[in-house]
């Protein structure tokens, strides 16, 4: 059965300043990260995805699954406001030959479980076997999917979660009640990694794995060789790392930033965002250097 394994970023989507969709910085930021992780989550919520047009997303898939190195996992978010849209890009992800994809629950409005059965019922039923995740981000979606609902879902031939719920015990839920040799967790952060692995979960999705992929991988490898110590001390030195991001305002645009002053590229996040200004540049640059040399 397909699982994830390893470090596999949500990648940012790289736009020009007037917000049109940045396809040479797209191409570098897919031919860089190839060549350093496991694979790739798209579209997601550091790729703007909520932010796009259904072409825009469409094209986004495309491009990465020309340029990525071949043996890279490719998971496309194919989450909408609606069933028909999320059905229309799941199928597309899976015409076009990426690996799986996921969906956080339908936004705006504050769902029942027995609509959420029937979303992600619907998408399942439409898609055939190809792996599908449901993205458990109650913080974005605006409700939690219930353990119940995910069961259910299970009967039914889901494939796995994305843990997004920044909530250890959870995580610990799903690896006792769902994970098993046909059933998927991948946590949706690094802010845990060294708790989740000793759970049993082999796949995290980290937002800082867009510019600091080595270091990813590295606390990824020292999880998987028995380092516990070593696994340790890079979960902390990440954890203070995601507490500089918040200089620019949030998680999601200082990844934007950081691309730029570590020299990998140079793009926008897309409207309403507002990009990092100087002063806040100039503060993250400066935090970075002292933890960089810390």
């Amino acid at each position: 059965m397909f699982k994830l394994k390893g470090v596999i970023p949500p990648m940012i989507t790289p736009f020009q300043e007037d917000g049109t969709l940045d396809e040479k910085s797209l191409i570098h930021l897919v031919e860089y990260l190839s060549e350093r992780v496991d694979g790739l989550f798209i579209c997601g919520s550091y790729g703007c995805g909520a932010l796009m047009t259904i072409e825009e997303r469409k094209r986004v898939a495309e491009i990465v699954k020309k340029y990525a190195r071949k043996d890279l996992t490719i998971v496309v978010h194919t989450g909408t406001t609606n069933t028909i849209e999320t059905i229309e890009l799941t199928r597309h992800a899976r015409d076009i030959g990426c690996d799986a994809a996921s969906s956080v629950g339908p936004y705006y409005y504050k769902y029942q479980d027995i609509d959420l059965y029937h979303y992600y019922a619907d998408i399942l039923k439409e898609t055939g076997d190809f792996p599908f995740y449901v993205y458990h981000n109650p913080g974005f979606q605006g409700y939690k999917t219930s353990l119940k609902v995910l069961k259910d879902l299970k009967e039914l031939g889901l494939h796995g979660v994305k843990d997004a719920t920044f909530d250890i015990l959870e995580h610990a839920t799903y690896m006792r009640e769902l994970a098993d040799d046909n059933f998927d967790i991948a946590l949706g952060t690094e802010a845990m990694w060294v708790s989740a692995h000793a759970l049993g979960c082999r796949a995290y999705i980290p937002g800082i794995g867009n510019v600091y992929p080595e270091l990813c991988t590295k606390m990824y490898e020292q999880s998987m060789n028995g380092d516990a110590e070593g696994a340790l001390a890079t979960q902390f030195k990440i954890n203070k790392l995601r507490t500089l991001l918040y200089l620019a305002r949030s998680t999601q645009l200082a990844i934007y930033a950081i691309a730029e002053l570590r020299g990998i590229m140079k793009a926008y996040p897309r409207a309403p965002f507002v990009a990092a200004t100087p002063e806040e540049m100039a503060h993250l640059r400066d935090a970075l250097a002292q933890w960089e040399a810390e």
